[in-house]
């Protein structure tokens, strides 16, 4: 990938590049100097280098280089010719799955699968039909290689060079072309290094926070010590005395100070004086939260699955025969190594942004309608993102929101950059949930009947999402991991059956802080609470928890064949010595399947080290398995980190946590070793972005009892005497 400087990502155009042909649909237009605009996808260059408008956001998911992937197969493009741009916010880029500018739950890949094949293919063969004239030959005696059109008495011509031939003889793509046979793919399920990871080595990666012009200005703000509280008024006469502020004002986050630098802005926002207003938050705290929801999760919810007899299975049972469980897990910050970030410039009607986002059309839609302008009159420059976790779509659009509103009535651009505090302690958090769990078994020692009650702060509700996501009242995501039956939008259950079982759920009032989708959204908890309740029955009933699965998945072909591959490469069976455990965990988010097995060891006095994790993963096709891999190891890092450590504690509505010495972040040297095996597949690629999250929390909980016989319950682990060693 060609090196691009700073200053020349601010000057490049979104597509009317001279010189190109565009292909992706089919509305051609004309351009000058010979450039051909088909449509959205693909530009080729007279110079010889491709672009790829990526309409999917980079924050080290592998969405470039898997999109690149698609479009290089069919098109037979020449890997080191390929350039990429973020595509602008107009419909045709917008996800087919959500109907949105959106890169989220992990269906990149899956969405863009056929869409950008299709595109390389119908390029292809507009390509091949230039050729033909060029060589006045026939098609059936061309091929496609290298970024060119070979003929087979061994002439050839480049892409670049049958842009006048596409334009001379008023060529268009074909609505349809043929796509290669898997058996034929030369990029497709082959590894594939990260296309923009050399930028990211030698520097020229263009970030938000990388953002720089001549005339800028630069904005921290003074944010409320209680979280959802306000400004009443305030005094920056002293931050206005530092050389170098240019100006202090209220927004509706606080109190912005700009300045020439960020570093003077941020030391000038320590003089202001402000009064605050609490919101009403001023008594709200987690301990509180935790006894109103185990409080609610003894009485009865909104219904969400009731298969069989499940509730009056229960009450019928002897009380020593019902097995109960609560389990509970706090407030998670997505923490973001790049924390977040906007640049915005306002004049006159019109608005211009750079970030790196997840939600680019949400942010123009939040945006223009606080300025009261046209959409079309906000632009968003997306940049690479340094990690988000779900964090960077957000729905307020918050900050970006910051940005505009410090920008306002300045007529240069401001940069915003939230401090690591501001970061941690004024974000968007995973909702604190708490799961009441009972069970009984049958005469063989099997589950029978599993009752269940979901509590937990509704991520969707009352948000432009309520109306796919909110079903009979309840938020879907907040029970996702834990239905065996499809439920809304989500076409897939656990992959386990029991004959009884029933859910409800608890959505309270959404006060204090924001809830937020996290990597994996509900399966970061109802993962843990469902599949280590699934180990407590296996331990009363005497069975191998494994094998409960492999009995509870049996009709189940992919969870079955998942289970029966992990057990083998796992070497389950074999004994391991004192001291040390053995638990694993399955799981089932966004049509991909995941089965993981953790050992570790423990010491006498609770610090404990995990040896290796195991990972089985059905993903169907496996488009880059490199990025699988980078992208499991990630997930795995990411759910170690926060069954270990994670947890944000609200007192008196303020948040505790503040930066990673009290919020700490997983070491290296902590990093247990990962195998993985990905199984064969011809169905449709789906992701892997969030999965690998989702059972490695439970697998560490139920290795950790295999190991003492000590049942953790409530998170995180450090908080019950189970202490990550280094």
């Amino acid at each position: 990938m060609s090196s691009t400087t700073r200053r020349d990502f601010l000057k490049q155009s979104a597509l009317a590049s001279a010189g190109t042909i565009l292909v992706g649909f089919q509305l051609p237009v004309f351009a000058k100097k010979q450039a051909l605009i088909t449509d959205a996808f693909i530009r080729l260059e007279l110079d010889g280098a491709v672009t790829l408008m990526m309409n999917h956001a980079e924050f080290g998911n592998g969405a470039y280089t898997s999109l690149s992937m698609m479009v290089a197969e069919e098109l037979d493009l020449d890997w080191q010719t390929i350039k990429l741009e973020a595509a602008p916010t107009e419909q045709r880029y917008y996800s087919p799955l959500f109907g949105e500018y959106l890169t989220a739950g992990s269906v990149s890949t899956a969405s863009s699968f056929m869409p950008m094949r299709e595109a390389g293919a119908r390029t292809r063969q507009l390509l091949l039909e230039a050729a033909s004239i060029h060589f006045s030959a026939p098609i059936s005696s061309l091929r496609t290689a290298d970024s060119k059109v070979h003929h087979r008495d061994g002439r050839s011509v480049s892409y670049a060079a049958l842009i006048a031939v596409v334009e001379a003889n008023g060529l268009k793509p074909p609505e349809k072309a043929k796509l290669k046979n898997p058996e034929d793919f030369a990029v497709l399920g082959k590894p594939q290094r990260r296309i923009e990871a050399p930028e990211k080595v030698d520097g020229s990666a263009i970030f938000g926070s990388d953002i720089r012009f001549d005339d800028m200005l630069f904005a921290s703000i003074v944010r409320p010590p209680v979280y959802g509280g306000f400004a009443r008024d305030f005094d920056g006469t002293n931050a206005l005395a530092v050389k170098g502020v240019v100006r202090v004002k209220k927004i509706d986050a606080g109190i912005a100070v700009l300045a020439r630098d960020y570093w003077t802005a941020k030391k000038a926002a320590g003089l202001v004086t402000v009064s605050w207003e609490d919101g009403g938050n001023g008594g709200l705290s987690t301990k509180g939260y935790s006894v109103e929801y185990r409080e609610l999760s003894d009485k009865p919810g909104l219904l969400a699955e009731n298969i069989g007899r499940a509730e009056e299975i229960i009450a019928e049972t002897e009380d020593g025969l019902v097995i109960e469980s609560v389990y509970e897990m706090p407030y998670l910050a997505h923490a973001t190594m790049e924390p977040m970030n906007c640049t915005a410039k306002l004049a006159g009607d019109r608005c211009e942004i750079w970030v790196g986002t997840q939600y680019q059309s949400n942010d123009r839609t939040v945006v223009a309608k606080m300025l009261g302008v046209p959409e079309e009159n906000v632009v968003i420059n997306r940049t690479l993102s340094g990690g988000t976790f779900g964090r960077r779509a957000s729905k307020t659009a918050d900050f970006v929101t910051d940005a505009v509103q410090a920008a306002s009535g300045e007529n240069v651009p401001v940069q915003v950059i939230w401090s690591r505090e501001e970061d941690i302690r004024g974000g968007h958090y995973r909702p604190q949930f708490i799961h009441r769990l009972k069970g009984v078994l049958d005469n063989q020692g099997y589950p029978l009947a599993w009752h269940q009650r979901v509590v937990g702060k509704s991520i969707m509700q009352n948000t432009k999402h309520d109306p796919a996501y909110m079903v009979r009242g309840m938020d879907i995501y907040s029970l996702d991991g834990c239905l065996q039956e499809p439920f809304g939008v989500f076409p897939y259950g656990t992959s386990y059956e029991i004959p009884n079982h029933r859910i409800e759920s608890h959505n309270p009032a959404k006060t204090g802080v924001r809830p937020h989708e996290w990597r994996a959204v509900g399966h970061t908890h109802t993962g843990i609470a469902y599949e280590c309740f699934l180990d407590e029955l296996a331990d009363k009933g005497n069975k191998d928890p494994l094998d409960l699965r492999l009995h509870l998945s049996r009709k189940h072909t992919r969870m079955h064949n998942l289970l029966e591959k992990l057990k083998k490469v796992s070497n389950w069976e074999q004994p391991l010595a004192a001291g040390r455990g053995r638990g694993m965990a399955a799981r089932v988010y966004s049509n991909s399947w995941i089965a993981q097995s953790v050992e570790l060891t423990v010491d006498e006095d609770g610090s404990y080290s995990v040896d290796k994790v195991f990972c089985v993963v059905d993903c169907g096709f496996a488009v880059n398995p490199l990025g699988i891999q980078g992208q499991i190891e990630g997930g795995i890092m990411l759910g170690l980190n926060a069954v270990a450590y994670g947890a944000i504690d609200v007192v008196d509505g303020r948040v505790v946590q503040s930066n990673f010495h009290d919020y700490r972040p997983l070491r290296m040297h902590q990093m247990p070793e990962v195998e993985i095996h990905i199984m064969p597949s011809e169905l449709p690629p789906t992701g892997v972005g969030e999965q690998s999250t989702t059972p490695i929390a439970p697998a560490i909980g139920n290795a950790i009892f295999n190991a003492t016989g000590k049942r953790v319950r409530d998170f995180p682990l450090d908080r019950q005497g189970f202490v990550l060693k280094g």
